[in-house]
């Protein structure tokens, strides 16, 4: 039984019953990622002899699925108990306004698991919010909004729209993560079978943000990509219900850095050639 989880942490433990004839000089608990964990490399040492004992599982990443067995050990060999598994707790981190995200682990990165919305940077400085279409088409200066203007239909589901001017800033993710470059986004659509299969694994699936047919859905990866819309550099509001932009850090021209995008109607994400003008997405990335 597995019990007291959080993201680093749990507790287990057993009972030794039956010595096979020889004492047993060590017991505990043993954990991998994958089934059938043995006491190399992670393990508890937990007391000798028969008995019940509580192990501690210290060390442990978020969100991820472990597998745990009982062991003892005396002069004939390591046997073992029952197989259980369990799922730590997700990770979350906080922004500068105090919102709270959940985080996702795909491959070896960690995601956050919902769009950025926060108002200041990681310092505490304000992020200007330009609401004005002929104000945000002439900046290159940071600044965010909210799509169409209406934070409180928008904040909560799709978070904040950037231009890249506030992302190069390297202050707009909390400390300790980062947005991401753009090798940060082809790993994970890597690891996500490339281009043409990416999109399905990054969406939500269904209808409730999505226009149909949504095509190839299933959020397998955890990312939980929405219709975000965008904001275009004449400062007017697209596409939402249709499609999802998020930027990476990398600049491409003097106009324009790489982003990816999600569609309604395809199973595959993009990497794009997008105006630094435009108001997207950030995911935030662990360092």
């Amino acid at each position: 039984m597995i019990s007291g989880i959080t993201q680093t942490t749990a507790v287990s433990g057993g009972n030794v019953k039956n010595n096979g004839g020889a004492d047993v000089t060590a017991r505990g608990v043993c954990w991998s990622t994958t089934e059938k964990p043995t006491i190399s490399p992670y393990k508890t040492n937990d007391g000798i002899g028969n008995g019940t004992f509580t192990s501690s599982l210290i060390g442990l990443t978020a969100n991820t699925k472990y597998y745990v067995r009982a062991y003892a050990t005396n002069s004939e060999g390591t046997g073992y108990g029952d197989e259980v598994s369990f799922n730590t707790s997700p990770l979350t981190i906080s922004d500068a306004d105090g919102n709270t995200y959940a985080t996702v682990t795909i491959g070896s990165q960690i995601w956050m698991k919902e769009n950025l919305k926060t108002t200041r940077f990681n310092s505490s400085t304000s992020i200007p919010l330009v609401t004005d279409n002929t104000g945000w088409a002439n900046l290159t200066t940071p600044a965010y909004c909210w799509y169409n203007n209406n934070e409180s239909a928008y904040k909560n589901i799709y978070g904040a729209l950037y231009n890249w001017y506030t992302v190069t800033t390297g202050n707009l993710c909390p400390l300790g993560w980062h947005v991401p470059t753009d090798p940060d986004w082809t790993t994970l659509t890597n690891y996500l079978g490339g281009l043409n299969l990416a999109g399905g694994k990054m969406k939500e699936p269904g209808f409730f943000h999505w226009v149909n047919p949504n095509s190839g859905a299933t959020n397998e990866s955890g990312f939980t990509g929405l219709p975000n819309g965008y904001r275009g550099i004449d400062g007017e509001f697209y596409d939402v219900g249709y499609d999802g932009f998020w930027w990476s850090s990398t600049q491409n021209t003097l106009t324009t850095a790489w982003d990816r995008g999600l569609y309604y109607d395809l199973n595959e994400i993009s990497r794009n050639d997008g105006y630094k003008k435009n108001g997207i997405s950030v995911r935030c990335l662990k360092d």
